[in-house]
């Protein structure tokens, strides 16, 4: 018997990974040449994954909606075809000189150890997760002992991916945040001397406050896709505003007949401010996916109704005060509000 190791094909030079749709096969099925086993979908395309040898699923290493990099393994098969040892890179004493001054002008160029034998230099130590009880994903394992980062401090990392896993991204900020160290350490039979890089510069992100009534809501892979995309294209396409009409003539007549009486009634002079503020906040509780922030791939659905109005500084400068829990108020109380944040505006230092 012997265990194959299926990973996720390249599909295009600008695919770089893959959602699982859904798993064909499951674990303990049989499996025929070129029988399809999953079904993946990318930016560009959705498709399925044969299987190259026949034999029995194993084990699957990812779940259905997990994003999956290209060339990382998803699933073992277990065939009757007899095991084959895996190539193992030559090592330096193998190669020819004109290769061997090569790579060496290449380390000095780009700062990679030269590793020689074992009995010249200290190789870079495989990982030992057999201490951890959390899962790893081929890729994270190959990036943590690529960066040096031990089983230990990766229990330690707090995991965004599905069921708390620990993704590539999950890494990356790990490695921006300088919690690590360059392992790699060079002996004094090596020629070359090696400097840490630098750490990777933190990558800034808008926070979005989150009270307690908020929902917050997963994207899908299509909103996700339609998010990327619509970001994108801010970056890269001129932008336009639509304009269109609406014909308030009625509310126009109607304001102009109540106006005197109103005032004379409230003290309060009611403007069309507050007449469309009114409106909007009717129309975000019948359409409460309008009033939604995004972080990241969540949606934050807000609870509350809070609506900002512009209102101009002696100055000439623009603020933009809010009124808060708008719904709540009837037509008086959100003209007193308007009115009152416009009167403080003018007295603004």
């Amino acid at each position: 018997m012997a265990l194959y190791e299926l990973v996720l094909p390249k599909m295009g030079e600008s695919v770089a990974e893959a959602t699982i749709i859904k798993w064909v096969k499951k674990p303990g099925e049989q499996i025929e040449i070129d029988e399809s086993v999953l079904e993946i979908a990318t930016d560009k395309v959705d498709s399925e994954v044969p299987s190259p040898v026949s034999g029995t699923l194993r084990e699957i290493f990812f779940k259905e909606d997990e994003i999956v990099q290209v060339g990382a393994i998803i699933a073992t098969i277990e065939t009757e075809a007899i095991e084959i040892q895996k190539e193992t890179p030559p090592s330096t004493q193998q190669l020819t000189p004109e290769l061997r001054i090569e790579i060496e002008e290449h380390v000095q160029r780009d700062g990679i150890p030269n590793l020689e034998n074992s009995d010249q230099e200290e190789r870079i130590k495989p990982i030992d997760f057999s201490s951890s009880t959390r899962f790893y994903s081929p890729l994270v394992k190959s990036m943590a002992a690529e960066e040096g980062i031990s089983s230990a401090e990766l229990d330690k990392i707090k995991g965004t991916g599905s069921e708390g896993r620990v993704t590539k991204n999950d890494i990356i900020d790990f490695i921006s945040s300088g919690k690590t160290e360059q392992k790699i350490e060079i002996t004094k039979a090596s020629p070359l001397s090696i400097t840490a890089p630098e750490p990777i510069q933190e990558r800034r992100t808008s926070s979005v406050s989150v009270s307690g009534g908020d929902e917050i809501i997963e994207m899908d892979r299509m909103r996700k896709l339609i998010a990327d995309h619509m970001v994108m294209s801010t970056q890269t396409s001129a932008h336009v505003t639509s304009f269109v009409e609406a014909d308030v003539t009625n509310l126009v007549q109607w304001r102009d007949r109540i106006k005197n009486s109103f005032e004379k009634r409230e003290g309060e002079k009611i403007t069309f401010t507050p007449i469309f503020i009114e409106a909007v906040a009717k129309a975000i509780k019948d359409l409460p996916m309008i009033n939604i922030s995004v972080n990241g791939t969540q949606i934050i659905k807000k609870r509350d109704i809070n609506i900002g109005m512009a209102a101009a500084l002696p100055s000439g400068n623009l603020i933009v005060p809010v009124i808060k829990n708008a719904d709540q108020l009837n037509l008086l109380g959100i003209t007193k509000a308007v009115n009152d944040l416009a009167s403080r505006a003018v007295f603004q230092n």
